[in-house]
């Protein structure tokens, strides 16, 4: 069984870590914590304890739950009141029509009045944990707004494993950006007269102890969409079951209930975007965003606190976590609800783009991060989807004084489709056992490999890309595209599986299932087959940043090239490498692969397994699953471009593409053959040339 089977989703970064680390091994893979560090002894062990006193109510609870002790709808309240902690106005709910509005209140309230009833102690009162994971946020948290309803007590957690501080899966600027998010989250809740607790250990472990202690009644949580939360989730209701303590768990992290969607398809994830957009297209729009927890709503609730709080549940800072911070750059991304909707403002306030929702041009300014960029906000739940939507949905309105398209949504609607895609499938991330997922014969390669995830390639711009990963958390999905098609089926022909995990270790924004649908994309083993459209990686570079002002700003050994070189610097003479103090071989790396021939190669490769995956279909000889050789054939495999707005190919122009994948490829990287050596050549070239200049050095030297 795949997929974490410990009960905390609140660091699901170190679940992630977990699942790697545990990869080959079949015992406990799927225990959820929080991120792993790049470095770090163990923790601080006077930080926080899970048996610190936590207030007055310490009498275990006594009520037996339903037996059907979660609920899974989706609270909407029409309260306009200020949000209170004067983050956004963003943290108000859209309305929806009134009649709908007053049918779904009526239908909210009768839910939250029959919840209250039965998450009550044996004295009449209920006790709520609300559990963080993602949905690190307050406005449109309709679990949380749930167990504050009727409650006398109320305390919000966060579980933090200290197992993966001494891990090396996840980076510290996605430790950081996580810690910040949590600060964030804490200094709402005191505007609220409340705190966040951070709980060190095992959430399956700690959890129980503490609801004995606090005589906790009722836990709430967000719903999980993928698979190992599921298991996870799963677990804790059953835990909970056992003592008493009624469980209620709503949507709030995807637009739409994903098992509807699935439902709607025959059991089955859609697999193509446009079948995709056919089914919610027939289902009601996503519920609107639940107003922003305030003081009116917490009603009569308070949480108990203890004077020593935070030395016991205080938000961790890098260093107790382990992490050798000198030197640390300040942050290109700061973490955290407010942040994201301060970024949603400006990111509203773009009239022109918003006005005409064309697509914008790629300029070299567009692969730095923006201060409108919402992803790793969306990715941790510091900013709700559905707020998004509907933000953008009223705008739209607004200017067009018409209903909005559906593409409009596009980026979220993508995230929904591998969301949906990956909730029934524990294998997602990974080739084998995965139903939907070719299987190709990829090679293994650590060396390579190491060079690619260092930016080491020797090629600027597959370098620059990768060090601004490493050093700022985020990369243009341009730059994405070009540094997976580099990896897998375009030069190092390494498994889409290993720049996941790179991804994982670096990407603010990489979600579980998002990553691994997207790495499945790149790498034409799912969604997407048109695998002779194998880019260049100096001819992309060129056109992306044609004056190398990117490459020089992530690669300053490289700053003093001129543009005609900057792309390629092993074709600039030694005299220009001589004067821009950077001898290729020496100071900068010599090309790793020939592009132009590894990518024909690789080209023919796929060539030969999507012929051979053809061959056995039109055989008859595969069922849908059933793995053929190195193949693995999917039920009606995507046909889907790159590009959102593309429409499928018909079987005929399938079938003609791949007939002449080899000669398209061929014929794109002409220009690339033309100016790249063999890199071995290319060494035997350069040794010369140095030779030749310590031989009229020496000759000079008296």
């Amino acid at each position: 069984m795949t997929g974490s089977q410990c009960s905390e989703i609140g660091c699901e970064l170190g679940c992630r870590a977990a699942q790697q680390h545990q990869h080959h091994q079949q015992q406990q893979r799927h225990q959820q914590s929080i991120p792993s560090a790049t470095s770090g002894p163990s923790i601080d062990r006077k930080c926080r304890s899970t048996t610190a006193a936590g207030g007055s109510n310490s009498s275990a609870a006594t009520t037996t739950a339903a037996s059907n002790a979660t609920t899974t709808t989706t609270t909407t309240n029409n309260n306009n009141n200020d949000d209170g902690g004067g983050v956004s106005r963003h943290r108000q709910q859209h309305q929806p029509p009134a009649a709908a509005a007053a049918a779904r209140a009526n239908a909210n309230n009768a839910a939250a009045a029959a919840t209250a009833a039965t998450a009550t102690n044996a004295t009449g009162q209920k006790h709520t944990v609300h559990w963080f994971r993602k949905g690190l946020r307050l406005h449109d948290n309709p679990s949380l707004r749930d167990g504050l309803e009727g409650a006398a007590t109320f305390r919000c957690v966060f579980v933090l494993d200290p197992w993966f501080a001494g891990s090396t899966n996840v980076s510290i600027n996605k430790w950081r950006f996580l810690l910040q998010c949590l600060e964030d989250l804490d200094s709402s809740l005191r505007k609220l007269n409340s705190r966040l607790f951070v709980i060190r250990g095992q959430p399956a472990d700690a959890l129980p102890k503490l609801f004995k202690e606090w005589g906790t009644t009722a836990l709430t949580f967000e719903e999980d969409p993928e698979p190992y939360g599921r298991v996870r989730d799963e677990n804790i209701t059953t835990l909970c079951r056992e003592l008493g303590i009624y469980v209620v768990q709503k949507v709030s992290h995807t637009l739409y209930k994903l098992d509807e969607i699935i439902e709607r398809n025959g059991g089955k994830p859609p697999l193509t975007y446009h079948q995709f957009q056919n089914i919610i297209a027939q289902m009601d729009p996503p519920e609107y965003p639940a107003p922003t927890v305030t003081v009116d709503c917490i009603g009569n609730a308070y949480t108990p606190l203890i004077d020593d709080h935070d030395d016991l549940y205080g938000v961790p800072t890098l260093e107790e976590l382990g992490f050798d911070t000198e030197g640390l750059n300040q942050p290109v991304w700061v973490g955290g609800e407010s942040e994201a909707l301060t970024r949603l403002e400006r990111h509203l306030e773009r009239k022109a783009w918003v006005a005409s929702f064309g697509r914008p041009k790629m300029t070299p300014q567009s692969l730095l991060p923006s201060q409108t960029g919402l992803s790793p906000y969306l990715r941790f739940g510091c900013l709700s989807t559905r707020l998004f939507y509907y933000e953008l949905t009223e705008l739209y309105k607004k200017i067009k004084k018409t209903a909005p398209p559906l593409s409009l949504h596009g980026q979220l609607l993508w995230r929904e489709f591998f969301y949906c895609a990956a909730t029934n499938n524990p294998n997602f991330d990974r080739m084998h056992g995965n139903p939907i997922c070719v299987q190709i014969p990829w090679d293994k390669n650590t060396e390579a490999l190491a060079k690619w995830a260092n930016g080491q390639t020797g090629f600027p711009w597959i370098d620059a890309i990768m060090t601004q990963l490493r050093e700022e958390g985020w990369i243009h999905h341009l730059a994405r595209y070009a540094v997976a098609c580099f990896l897998t089926r375009g030069d190092l022909w390494i498994s889409w599986e290993e720049g996941m995990k790179v991804f994982d270790e670096l990407l603010l924004d990489a979600d579980w299932s998002i990553n691994a649908g997207m790495w499945m994309w790149f790498s034409c083993s799912s969604f997407f087959q048109q695998f002779f459209h194998c880019y260049c990686p100096v001819r992309f570079g060129r056109k992306a940043d044609p004056n190398g002002d990117y490459i020089r700003r992530y690669l300053p050994v490289l700053k003093n090239f001129p543009t005609r070189y900057i792309h390629e610097p092993w074709n600039a003479p030694l005299s220009v490498q001589r004067a821009a103090k950077c001898t290729v071989g020496r100071d900068y790396s010599l090309p790793m692969v020939n592009h132009s021939k590894s990518s024909r190669i690789n080209v023919e490769r796929m060539k030969q397994v999507y012929q051979q995956l053809s061959k056995y279909r039109a055989n008859g000889v595969a069922l849908n699953g059933e793995t053929v050789g190195l193949l693995s054939v999917a039920p009606t495999p995507p046909l889907i471009g790159y590009d959102p707005l593309d429409g499928e190919l018909d079987q005929a122009s399938q079938q003609q593409r791949l007939n002449n994948a080899s000669s398209n490829a061929e014929q794109s990287d002409r220009e690339s053959s033309q100016n790249q050596q063999d890199p071995q050549q290319q060494q035997q070239h350069q040794i010369h040339h140095l030779h030749q200049h310590m031989h009229l050095q020496h000759n000079h030297h008296p």
